[in-house]
């Protein structure tokens, strides 16, 4: 009797998923990649992606097709995780190996009750949740209940305790960079007032060399319409002296 071999891992086609996170490394190695963008690449479940993104601050699965969090891995610097537009029901203690999230979209998922949302209480630096379309924000109290449950969070579906909408400012700060961010922009605005001031310098010294040279033309131009005009005066007067003659001469005749 024959077998047919099972094919080992190596023969095995790489997914959609593995394909993508190939692609987003940009030939980095998985330490050296801070966000990973992983929108639309199909998949039901994690694949790919490894404890070895250690750095990884930012990770994007949106519409991905995701039904479970199984395989998520140990992501201890991960401060925002999108999972919006996915079918995940549950398992949300499978993200516990990233305890430093911040913010967190579960936004259009399938999570129906407030029990499913009990593992989030160990996120105690989470600061934005979204579970807009969702059944459970059908939930009676549904706000206060979320509010209760996890003490720290400043930000429900977009809004605050208040009904006050998230500023710009705040979603800016949740993605991970805003000090290397602001390093970068120190940096460049120093340089900027620098070149600025160069270029302002020069723009000065152009506009009076400018200035002068144009003051000496406008006084040669000055000078020569002057002298045009006492030459045209003097042509003038023999002709205004001969209109007398000829008037005084018609005046005789008369």
């Amino acid at each position: 009797m024959s077998f047919i071999k099972a094919p080992s891992n190596r023969e095995l086609p790489t997914s959609h998923m593995e394909k993508r996170i190939e692609l987003e490394k940009r030939g980095k190695s998985p330490e050296e990649v801070n966000e990973l963008n992983l929108d639309n690449c199909k998949s039901t479940m994690i694949v790919g992606l490894t404890d070895e993104f250690v750095n990884l601050v930012n990770l994007s699965l949106i519409n991905v097709g995701l039904t479970t969090l199984k395989g998520f891995p140990k992501l201890p610097n991960l401060k925002k995780l999108e999972l919006s537009d996915n079918r995940i029901s549950g398992q949300l203690n499978l993200l516990s190996g990233s305890p430093d999230l911040t913010h967190l979209n579960l936004s259009a998922n399938k999570i129906k009750d407030m029990a499913t949302l009990e593992p989030l209480r160990e996120f105690v630096h989470l600061k934005s949740l979204d579970l807009f379309n969702n059944e459970v924000t059908n939930t009676e109290g549904y706000k206060e209940k979320v509010f209760e449950l996890l003490p720290n969070l400043k930000y429900l579906d977009g809004y605050d305790k208040d009904e006050n909408e998230m500023v710009e400012s705040d979603e800016d700060g949740f993605n991970g960079n805003e000090e290397e961010e602001d390093e970068d922009d120190e940096e460049y605005s120093s340089d900027e007032v620098g070149l600025s001031a160069i270029y302002d310098s020069n723009l000065e010294e152009e506009d009076d060399e400018e200035y002068e040279a144009n003051g000496e033309g406008e006084e040669d131009e000055d000078i020569e319409e002057e002298e045009e005009e006492e030459v045209d005066e003097s042509k003038a007067e023999p002709k205004g002296k001969k209109r007398k003659l000829d008037d005084s001469g018609a005046a005789s005749e008369e």
